[in-house]
């Protein structure tokens, strides 16, 4: 009767714990989650330290605005010193890319990309997107307005000069 008694509490007891461990989780789980897939643009004061790039490609002009990691820091680092000229080749159809020459830090994550995107791959490598991959990358930005990006990009390689903008 008391093995009886001693496995019914020991279960109780896991059940208990098993509850608490679910509620805890839950609790984190909704604070971290409340802004993914979401692009919520409301907090002003995030919206005021946005950080843009220029992205000249022959004779087009973009804009895009940089992501906030370590990577996009030393990115603006190197720019701060000059503009950033990279040689890039077409690569399957979808993106070009090209040697920065130097090693950033990455934060890869699994992503899917979309046209716009500008990311760093292996750390030293910055593509550019014109169509869309999955792949792990560390985010540096997207470019703001896609008018006239793939007729930039063309069909073959490209040099692309990435600058601080004003």
């Amino acid at each position: 009767m008391k093995k009886y008694l001693i496995i019914a509490m020991l279960m109780i007891c896991a059940l208990i714990l098993s509850a608490c461990a679910v509620q805890e989780n839950s609790n984190t789980d909704t604070s971290e989650n409340d802004n993914i897939g979401t692009n919520n643009n409301s907090n002003l004061k995030e919206d005021e330290t946005e950080m843009k790039m220029n992205v000249q490609i022959g004779g087009y002009n973009f804009t895009a605005t940089l992501e906030q990691n370590q990577a996009v820091n030393e990115l603006i680092e190197m720019m701060k010193e000059s503009p950033v000229t990279i040689e890039m080749s077409d690569y399957s159809g979808f993106e070009k890319v090209g040697s920065l020459g130097k090693g950033l830090t990455t934060e890869n994550h699994q992503t899917t990309t979309t046209e716009g995107d500008i990311v760093l791959y292996s750390g030293n490598q910055i593509v550019i997107f014109y169509g869309s991959n999955s792949w792990s990358y560390t985010r540096i930005g997207k470019i703001d307005d896609l008018t006239d990006w793939k007729k930039a990009l063309g069909s073959g390689d490209i040099t692309a000069v990435f600058s601080i903008a004003e």
